[in-house]
């Protein structure tokens, strides 16, 4: 079984997370999902998000794509994730090209374009926040 990881905030929920999700969920048998805590979002981030983890991670876990949602809780944990979990491919968004490259000594790292139009900043900016 392969097995596929992937981390984010995913608030506002909207139909480029369910691309990438989808799109990941492609390159295995099996998609983890490591969901940023609200606590990683403001002290790490400074991030405030609109859904708690628990609602996001509620919403996650509807999606036919994800099988699994694990807390992301730092920057640091991605090493440990991939070898607790036995992660055969790391995906993110072309945004953080390169950013995760250190991974490859423990996986194969995939970085997928972006669905260009959406994206929840823009929808906050749109709605005036």
């Amino acid at each position: 079984m392969r097995k596929v990881i992937t981390y984010g905030t995913f608030d506002l929920l909207h139909y480029g997370h369910i691309q990438l999700l989808r799109r990941a969920k492609e390159r295995g048998d099996y998609l983890i999902v490591a969901l940023s805590t609200d606590e990683f979002n403001w002290n790490s981030k400074q991030k405030k998000c609109y859904f708690s983890y628990e609602q996001r991670k509620l919403l996650l876990e509807s999606i036919r794509y994800v099988d699994l949602v694990i807390p992301e809780e730092n920057w640091e944990q991605k090493i440990s994730d991939v070898k607790e979990f036995k992660v055969d491919t790391f995906v993110m968004g072309n945004d953080w090209e390169g950013k995760f490259d250190f991974l490859k000594d423990y996986c194969e790292v995939v970085y997928l374009e972006r669905t260009p139009e959406i994206s929840t900043t823009q929808i906050k900016k749109d709605l005036g926040q």
